[in-house]
């Protein structure tokens, strides 16, 4: 595997092996992903639309596209480039949370729970998916759903500060305040930003 010192230094190898074998799909997403790095999404999107072009069914390449579509704010454009990564891929969890958190932005609940619960049964282990899933529990009003899917999160990675937020609204739910003070204080010791409003509700169960 060819080392790069820097992202300049990798920008310029898959440059030059663009210039050397434009068809190469590969290529030109490894190019896309350098210049992706570094803020260049106008010409990342160049790329990556050209590899989708040479290899119509590149799932990656589709995902880095939608991606691209939600830095700009366009929902609906990241929504459609994850769909073209599922059909593309049968079990692609990554498109499938994507479009569980697009369908989250969007107020479509069951929609997103549905989307989120693929992308877990494709991955077991995907952290992000599960604490996705929980916000969409909460909005649902299915509590106990939720602390279950945080839960799960933190036992694949103790230190995910979002599952410690939503397990602190989670528990307030319950009338549990003990647990919620506790998980919001550790989801603040790990750089969480936690929402004033929860900060001030928990504060008369302190101590």
């Amino acid at each position: 595997m060819e080392k790069h010192r820097n992202a300049d230094e990798y920008i310029a190898y898959w440059r030059n092996a663009v210039a050397s074998n434009p068809e190469c799909s590969n290529s030109r997403y490894n190019l896309a992903v350098g210049l992706l790095g570094k803020g260049e999404y106008d010409e990342a999107a160049e790329q990556l639309q050209a590899a989708v072009h040479i290899s119509p069914r590149f799932a990656e390449a589709y995902v880095q596209l939608g991606g691209i579509a939600l830095a700009r704010g366009d929902l609906d454009g990241c929504m459609h480039y994850n769909k073209m990564a599922t059909q593309c891929r049968a079990g692609f969890s990554v498109a499938f949370g994507n479009l569980g958190f697009c369908h989250m932005q969007k107020g479509e609940i069951d929609e997103a729970v549905r989307n989120l619960t693929k992308a877990i049964n494709y991955n077991p282990n995907f952290v992000q998916a599960y604490t996705t899933l929980s916000t969409a529990y909460l909005a649902q009003g299915l509590v106990d759903e939720a602390i279950a899917a945080c839960e799960k999160a933190l036992e694949l990675h103790p230190d995910f500060a979002v599952a410690h937020n939503n397990l602190a609204l989670a528990y307030m739910e319950k009338g549990e305040f003990k647990k919620a003070v506790e998980h919001v204080d550790q989801a603040q010791s790990l750089g969480y930003e936690v929402a004033g409003e929860l900060l001030k509700e928990l504060e008369p169960h302190r101590g």
